[in-house]
């Protein structure tokens, strides 16, 4: 049976690990054997008592688990030490960040294993179970709020209170990725004054849908599609990075707290948050840079550091996000671990079926048999795309808008000189040749009929359920009055009385349950 095996992180301050104890039993249901160092799920907050009660085996040692494991997952990137481990036919499953790995690749090459960089994997909706980048992203963007809460002085939210009042916080995230939508959503939840910039002017929808205000350029460029292939933010011109800064000058003495989220693949972290931005704002506030890894888009930013500037602005460098909430972390990422080994397990027998046309598997695949595949062809699928752009609604003149006004009422009037010219020809039809008796009660009707329009349909459609019950005392006069009539002389109007009597009771009855199941929504179980 093929083992597969999650050892302990080496590296210093991590704390998630690459397999639970709930994604060793979907290991299981594949035809895996599971196998986890001893401790290594400790940091995380997975006991070896729980990973033995999902029946995974525990190894004593890293050493002895790849000596066993047939399969290694893996967070990090293997180190130099766990890299002489490698042996032929073995596959590893980790973060590799293969532009900036030739020595691990050169290595997995050498030892004829195979490499899967779980951050390669292609960002195309079937693979999106996989995509172990926007896991942990979203996790960052997240914990970069709560983190620049920790060390801002004030709420958040807007209050008044008899001690006085207290404003909102003014938040700017800068790239709306999953890391910064994960920023939006916690600001917003937590009451800030939220406004978020991309480059890709098609995030707006998604930024404002969210409750922020998106940040506008007055420039062509903003318009277009700056999406690179797969949905990531493509480089700038610096006609364009020149017109951002100047934006974000102006908003910077404004600005409480920053959340910086602007990465490039395979690139340094574009700087878009200079020194004397910093320097404008008031004491106090907050720069959390979530691409310090990559050179930060701060000017001052220092990696895997906090500092304090001398004018009293924060700056959080910190690089470990996701491992701040190893538990949470480590239950995605495992899952992600999960779904890529269902796809490398097609027939559930716990064989390797390691499928190379497979747009996901060789798209995240670095080395196999022997040779280095990295780069990888692009998909044959399309990726993930971004929506298409809508044209810029040109900004009519006062002219403009004048004429549109007077066509649309020059319409309606014509609508409503035909209707009334319609409906004057049947009245006139039927007083010619409708009884006397009967004119009095169709004059009732049609007016009837004129104020109950009026009175339902400027309603807003939000008040529509609620009406129901007005609506019933409505249905219930109109019975009253159609019972009245029923005993009238003329077989027309008795008709016409039973027809109302009909469609007020079906109206009573279905506006009754309507009402009564939604007030039930409502209700605590």
């Amino acid at each position: 049976m093929t083992v597969i095996g999650a050892p302990k992180e080496t590296f210093a301050g991590e704390n998630r690990v690459a397999m639970t104890p709930q994604s060793a039993l979907d290991l299981q249901k594949l035809g895996y054997e599971c196998l986890i160092e001893k401790g290594a799920g400790t940091a995380a907050g997975f006991s070896d008592a729980a990973y033995k009660e999902a029946g995974v085996k525990i190894a004593a040692s890293a050493a002895a688990l790849w000596r066993e494991a047939d399969v290694v997952a893996k967070v990090r990137a293997p180190s130099p030490a766990e890299v002489k481990k490698f042996r032929a036919n073995q596959t590893v499953i980790s973060f590799v960040n293969p532009a900036a790995s030739d020595k691990l690749l050169e290595a997995s090459k050498k030892a004829e294993s195979t490499l899967i960089a779980i951050d390669m994997v292609p960002r195309i909706s079937r693979a999106q179970k996989m995509d172990a980048l926007s896991s942990m992203a979203n996790i960052a963007g997240y914990r970069a709020v709560i983190e620049a809460g920790n060390n801002f002085g004030r709420f958040f939210t807007g209050q008044v209170t008899a001690a006085g009042k207290v404003p909102p916080a003014k938040v700017l995230v800068i790239g709306a990725g999953v890391a910064g939508l994960a920023a939006i959503g916690t600001s917003t939840s937590l009451g800030a004054i939220t406004y978020a910039f991309d480059v890709r002017p098609e995030v707006a929808e998604q930024i404002e849908s969210m409750g922020a205000e998106f940040v506008f350029l007055d420039f062509e460029e903003s318009s277009q599609d700056s999406s690179a292939t797969g949905g990531y933010a493509a480089p700038s011109s610096p006609e364009f990075r020149e017109k951002q800064l100047e934006k974000f000058r102006e908003m910077a003495p404004d600005i409480d707290i920053v959340i910086c989220t602007a990465l490039i693949p395979n690139r340094e972290a574009p700087e878009l948050w200079t020194e004397d931005m910093v320097a404008a704002m008031k004491p106090g506030s907050v720069i959390v840079d979530l691409a310090a890894e990559k050179g930060g888009n701060c000017k001052l930013t220092q990696m895997d550091e906090k500092i304090v500037t001398d004018n009293g602005v924060t700056i959080v460098g910190y690089t470990d996000f996701p491992s701040r909430m190893a538990t949470q972390s480590s239950t995605l990422y495992a899952n992600n671990i999960r779904h890529m080994m269902a796809d490398l397990t097609p027939e559930k027998d716990g064989v390797i079926n390691h499928n190379m046309e497979d747009d996901v598997i060789r798209g995240a695949t670095v080395t196999h048999k022997g040779e280095i595949t990295y780069p990888p062809p692009p998909p044959k699928v399309a990726a993930i795309a971004a929506a298409p752009k809508k044209e810029k609604a040109k900004e009519l003149t006062a002219e403009e808008k004048k004429a549109n006004e007077l066509a649309a009422f020059k319409e309606a009037t014509k609508q409503q000189v035909t209707l009334l010219a319609v409906g004057g020809a049947i009245m006139l039809l039927i007083g010619m040749f409708a009884p006397a008796s009967f004119m009095q009660h169709f004059i009732v009707f049609a007016l009837a009929c004129f104020v109950g329009f009026q009175v339902i349909w400027n309603v807003s459609h939000a008040l529509h359920t609620p009406l129901m019950a007005v609506t019933n005392a409505i249905s219930g006069i109109v019975i009253i009055g159609a019972l009245l009539q029923i005993g009238s002389g003329s077989w027309l109007v008795v008709i016409l009385s039973f027809i109302s009597v009909l469609i007020a009771s079906i109206n009573i009855v279905g506006g009754f349950l309507v009402t009564r199941r939604m007030l039930a929504m409502f209700q605590k179980s």
